[in-house]
């Protein structure tokens, strides 16, 4: 039986300028056109970005047909290419045979009671935080984008490599925020420099590289020099899992990979959507009173609160989930059609990309009535009942739906209810804090609050 003819509608191409496109509208502010694209088409989009032709989709079903139904139609972009570079082939940038295996092996580190063990690390890491918080002169500003990047790397390297690293930082938060801003720039230049050419860029961003890789690989070569190791943190469950059909362990170079794509992955996410939520916060009192309220409630005065009482603070996952809506870390993901692929009337050509960008699709009117105001009891109980289902993708979607969502989700919401029990936040300035659209959404300025 003969395959139906391919839909030929043509996609509605956006105007852009001659011999470049849409690039330098999308170099000058993505944002802006993502809005102005929203407004002005119903469902797909064709625009001509940094030399390929690149397909938006606009519609929650439709991103469900790109990352989940047709997912096998669809891989890794031509931008993750250029994440290789520093991330090597983890879990973020790998496809096929090898990423299902590499996933089957990192799953378990994952599951609801590993993470269970691993959150009264998070609680006395940020215990600890607060307590250097509390230090300083309480009138001065805190800029509080540097020290949630400060504590989730603690939290990341306490969990991720045990308690015998986190006096080893120096230059890697510095090398790592170097890491991505060279890779965003590269993913949208459109003259790129081979790597071996000895450019100022290039040679930057191997120095950053040297200084990532001396860390992780000083603690995985240690790690396995031991002959029995029971720290029981994420890089043995990595190091010690099997592969259930060959009893294959990873080896040194994709633990590596993973320990890379976790770390970096693993602290900046984190930090950036902490400094959205602060940065709202500071906009909205009345939401964080009643955050403290249940802060108060749940957790008393106790130093170290039992990690179970987090489970009943409903309305700060509420917060959490309401700042990720407005602010996702992964604004933006695209994928590689394989072969031509028929969405609606409209068909997206094999060789080109297909765009999924979860900020517009938390900023669907359909969806997200009034979408630009900041109100968590869009999350109260039963909302996911309301809403497709990939009208909100703060972590993706499908198979390749971020693999340390729960533990991020987990993390914030200790972080985040901790800091309300011991502080009430004020914005230390009313300067408007605006967007930076690098591989992770960015305040465009570090977020400076009071804490009192």
């Amino acid at each position: 039986m003969e395959a139906p003819p391919l839909p030929t509608r043509p996609v509605p191409l956006h105007p852009g300028v001659p011999g470049l496109g849409n690039t330098l509208a999308f170099l000058r502010d993505p944002l802006a056109i993502l809005r102005t694209l929203q407004q002005r088409y119903d469902r797909i989009v064709h625009l001509r970005i940094g030399g390929r032709h690149q397909y938006l989709v606009l519609r929650p079903e439709d991103a469900k047909h790109v990352l989940q139904e047709n997912h096998r139609n669809y891989g890794r972009s031509p931008a993750f290419q250029v994440l290789k570079i520093f991330l090597g082939n983890g879990l973020l940038t790998s496809e096929g045979d090898f990423w299902r295996r590499q996933r089957r092996l990192a799953q378990p580190a994952f599951h609801r009671q590993k993470l269970a063990a691993l959150a009264q690390t998070m609680v006395s890491e940020t215990a600890s935080w607060l307590t250097e918080l509390k230090q300083p002169d309480r009138h001065q500003p805190v800029n509080i984008s540097q020290a949630f990047m400060d504590v989730t790397m603690r939290i990341v390297c306490k969990t991720l490599f045990g308690s015998d690293v986190v006096g080893r930082l120096d230059g890697l938060s510095t090398a790592l925020d170097t890491l991505n801003y060279l890779a965003n720039d590269r993913m949208l230049s459109p003259v790129r420099f081979p790597m071996h050419w000895p450019t100022p860029t290039n040679l930057r961003f191997k120095r950053a590289g040297v200084v990532v890789d001396s860390f992780i690989y000083g603690v995985i070569n240690q790690r396995t020099q031991l002959a029995h190791s029971d720290r029981d943190d994420l890089l043995d469950m990595l190091r010690l899992a099997e592969d259930e059909d060959t009893g294959e362990r990873m080896s040194s170079q994709q633990l590596r990979d993973e320990c890379v794509t976790l770390f970096a992955a693993g602290h900046e996410t984190t930090a950036v959507s902490m400094a959205w939520t602060m940065h709202l916060l500071t906009q909205h009192p009345d939401v964080a009173a009643r955050l403290r309220d249940e802060a108060m409630l749940h957790l008393g005065s106790a130093p170290l609160p039992p990690p179970e009482a987090f489970r009943s603070m409903t309305y700060t996952m509420q917060v959490i989930q309401e700042s990720m809506r407005l602010y996702p870390p992964a604004w933006i993901m695209s994928r590689l059609a394989l072969a031509d692929d028929p969405i609606g009337p409209y068909t997206i050509p094999a060789g080109d990309t297909a765009l999924v960008s979860p900020y517009l699709l938390h900023r669907d009117p359909v969806s997200w009535p009034d979408p630009d105001r900041f109100d968590p009891d869009r999350f109260a109980p039963g909302w996911d009942k309301e809403r497709h289902s990939y009208a909100y993708l703060p972590f993706g979607g499908g198979p390749r739906l971020c693999i340390g969502n729960q533990f991020a989700l987990l993390e914030m919401q200790i972080l985040l209810g901790m800091l309300m029990r011991d502080f009430t936040v004020q914005a230390a300035s009313d300067r408007p804090v605006t967007t930076q659209p690098l591989i992770t959404l960015r305040p465009k300025r570090p977020v400076y609050v009071r804490l009192a």
